[in-house]
């Protein structure tokens, strides 16, 4: 017995040995265990409880808005400046009373830091005062979405000329109510008014009178604006843009999202700044809410590389006309002073000198041009010229209006979508992606962010709840019921007048036509164009 347990003895003197190294073999499997579980419980805590680290691009304020129609946005790609909002949410919208209105009334409170309610009364110690003058007859789901963005931008003034919807006393009244607003009817008394103004009588605007439908248009713009400068001046306004309720200004390269901001760094010898237009380029045919849906937009031609711009100029066109389908020489605005004038509905001039212009590299005017389907009808109701090629050659100065024109008058429902999709919408997921990466095209997300969360916040719905319980003035409002819409019997630009005045006008030294809208360079210019 003995001498077996001394056999044994070396055995249990070894087991004995291994247990430390066991222990610790164990322990270290526990400790690599734990450690990571540990680990993914305070990273959940520190979630949950809002301790975490944010993702920047996901701190504005449509992380976790969705684009009307489209699905959830990737709209928080882009943080807009100054826009960080308040969380909470209330569980019932506002209800709109308009009729054209019912999309604008939303509720959430987004914080505005450089306004404190839907009246953003800026300081009048604010430099520099900017207004804007249009000439509309647009809605109030079109107009109020407009108006507001800019007054973000930093506008104060709007000088509204108002016809056909925009006229109406039900939507004047919402217009009227809107501190900074003025609205101007096209009544006979004005237009007599206008038939006496300086640029009425003189020959630069002469080539655009006694035409139909854009030439028309063409007019009463430059005719407005010139009104315009005056009413500036009298409020004291430093710089005046034109500006459709179709386009928004973009003011990339500014410190901050402000238009204000970008005009106080222009030199102060310069009398006037151009802002390119990029063009929308929706990808559906059914968009009911540009400023809310259409993220997508084809770069001016001053915005672009010679190369680039003209190697890709087939592809960018898609068989259409002109590489926009509209105009693409931008707008301009102008520093308020002695003898300024209009020069068209594109730019500005002055009667004793030639204005010191700019041109911006980075900003640009949005312009939503036939982004919604109806707007071939809208465009074609509009104007009553005869649908052949040469009469629309009187009534429209681009080759795609004439085109859209003729479709809309001539073809069924059915043959006009097939016709806006195959001209209009971009559904070639292969053609876009390579315009995006080639930087023909380009995703310009903050307008959306802007007006999205001016509805949410329930500032169109305050302002028309605040008109209906507001009583005009009895001046205002039979100004409204008095109106004119400009009849083509009272228009200055109709044939019988076309006399009036004709023998006194006057030529300016030095004057040519007034610009018109002019489509981006087309191949035929390739070889003439050198790099500035």
């Amino acid at each position: 017995m003995k001498s077996m347990l001394n056999h044994r003895a070396p055995l249990i003197s070894s087991s004995s040995s291994s247990s430390p190294t066991n222990s610790f073999i164990t322990r270290l499997l526990l400790l690599l265990t734990l450690l990571p579980v540990s680990l993914a419980c305070l990273a959940f805590i520190l979630q949950w409880r809002g301790g975490g680290l944010a993702d920047p691009a996901s701190a504005s304020v449509i992380s976790s808005t969705s684009v009307p129609g489209g699905g959830n946005s990737d709209l928080n790609h882009e943080v807009f400046p100054g826009m960080e909002t308040v969380s909470s949410v209330s569980p019932k919208a506002h209800q709109s009373s308009s009729s054209d209105c019912s999309n604008l009334a939303r509720s959430s409170s987004p914080s505005f830091p450089y306004y404190g309610d839907w009246n953003f009364g800026v300081d009048s110690n604010l430099k520099p005062k900017i207004c804007i003058t249009t000439s509309t007859s647009a809605g109030l789901d079109q107009i109020l979405p407009w108006m507001f963005y800019h007054k973000v931008l930093g506008v104060s003034t709007f000088f509204l000329f108002v016809e056909g919807k925009a006229a109406t006393p039900t939507i004047s009244k919402v217009l009227e109510s809107i501190p900074g607003v003025k609205v101007i009817y096209r009544t006979k008394d004005l237009e007599e008014k206008q038939a006496k103004s300086r640029i009425w009588n003189e020959t630069w605007l002469s080539s655009f009178f006694y035409k139909p439908c854009n030439y028309e248009l063409f007019v009463k713009q430059s005719l407005n604006m010139e009104m315009a400068i005056v009413m500036a001046r009298e409020a004291g306004m430093d710089w005046i843009l034109h500006l459709d309720t179709d386009e928004l200004i973009y003011p990339a390269g500014a410190r901050e999202h402000s238009l204000r901001r970008l005009l106080l760094d222009v030199p102060p010898n310069v009398d006037m700044v151009i802002f390119p237009n990029y063009e929308s380029s929706v990808e559906r045919d059914d968009i009911k809410d540009p400023f809310t849906e259409v993220s997508m937009f084809k770069k001016n031609y001053d915005h672009l590389p010679k190369d680039t711009y003209f190697g890709m100029y087939k592809e960018a066109t898609r068989n259409n006309p002109n590489y926009f389908l509209t105009y693409g020489n931008g707008k301009s605005v102008a520093r308020v002073q002695d003898h300024l004038r209009p020069n068209g509905a594109h730019r500005w001039h002055n009667y004793m000198k030639t204005p010191n212009e700019i041109k911006l590299e980075e900003a640009a005017v949005l312009h939503y041009t036939y982004a919604k389907f109806s707007d071939l009808t809208s465009r074609r109701d509009r104007c009553g010229c005869k649908p052949t090629k040469e009469d629309v050659k009187r009534c429209f100065m681009l080759d795609f209006d004439r085109s859209a024109f003729i479709i809309a008058s001539t073809a069924t429902e059915e043959e006009m979508l097939s016709w806006y999709r195959e001209h209009v919408v971009w559904g070639d997921k292969e053609v876009k992606t390579k315009l995006l990466r080639k930087g023909i095209l380009t995703r310009i997300y903050s307008p959306m962010v802007v007006i999205q969360a001016l509805k949410e916040s329930g500032v169109f719905s305050a302002v028309v709840s605040s008109a209906s319980s507001t009583n005009l003035s009895k001046k205002n409002f039979l100004a409204s019921m008095h109106k004119s819409n400009s009849s083509r019997s009272e228009s200055l630009t109709s044939k019988d007048k076309e006399s009036q005045g004709i023998s006194a006008r006057r030529h300016l030294l030095g004057a040519e036509s007034a610009v018109p809208p002019l489509s981006p360079p087309g191949m035929e210019h390739a070889g003439l164009v050198t790099e500035d």
